[in-house]
């Protein structure tokens, strides 16, 4: 037990904890292929299609805000090597959730989506806009772009709470009255997220010392200019 213990450890300081996330957040994805290529989507494949890329862009951009706060508050500095990682995920699930209503669902009808959608549902207006909030961010995400933005690299991916805010109503309007609970307590995570970014807050959560968290801090903003 003592030599597995051991060869996990050094896997996951070895780039292993990457190749973990990454996997576990490529799954949905490879599911869906799995499936499709079996013919078991289900009688409603677009539905099918529909939850599950929505549902993956939501946990992989929460997951993504979440890693600052581990690194933060809990010390885990590891989360911050799989946060673009995660963030790119979550751009990957949405553009998909985004084909599978503009191409399965409304077949390329541009006219239909504008009356029908844009006008009488308004949970596809907020998320077509998270989408165009989150495809800036994504094309930024590269060391070369941090470089040429500079400081306002940082204020452009602030945007990303906003993205959150915008998908969660997405979702919340979407959702039957009955399951409207999901999105709500993916709301109630956003706020936390939200209020730990407090650096008041954030001190007083911490399980470090002041010390370390300045530490952390200084060493965070360095890694952004590697990532």
């Amino acid at each position: 037990m003592k030599i597995l213990y051991a060869g996990a450890i050094t896997f996951l300081h070895r780039g292993g904890f990457w190749w973990s996330v990454t996997l576990a957040g490529l799954t949905p994805l490879l599911w869906l292929l799995w499936r499709a290529a079996s013919g078991g989507l289900g009688v409603d494949p677009v539905n099918t299609i529909n939850n599950v890329t929505g549902r993956a862009a939501l946990i992989t951009l929460f997951l993504s805000l979440s890693c600052t706060p581990l690194s933060a508050i809990f010390g885990f500095r590891r989360a911050l090597t799989v946060r673009k990682s995660l963030g790119l995920m979550a751009f990957l699930y949405a553009s998909l959730h985004l084909l599978n209503f503009v191409g399965l669902d409304y077949g390329l009808n541009l006219k239909l989506i504008v009356q029908d959608a844009l006008l009488n549902k308004p949970y596809i207006l907020a998320g077509g806009l998270a989408f165009l909030l989150l495809l800036p961010l994504a094309i930024t995400s590269t060391r070369g772009w941090m470089k040429r933005l500079g400081k306002r690299w940082k204020q452009l991916h602030r945007l990303v709470y906003v993205v959150g805010v915008l998908a969660v109503l997405h979702f919340f309007w979407q959702a039957k009255v009955a399951e409207r609970w999901e999105p709500m307590a993916y709301a109630v995570l956003l706020a936390l997220l939200l209020l730990v970014r407090i650096p008041q807050i954030r001190r007083k959560l911490s399980v470090r010392s002041p010390k370390a968290v300045n530490m952390a801090a200084r060493a965070d903003r360095t890694l952004q200019q590697f990532e």
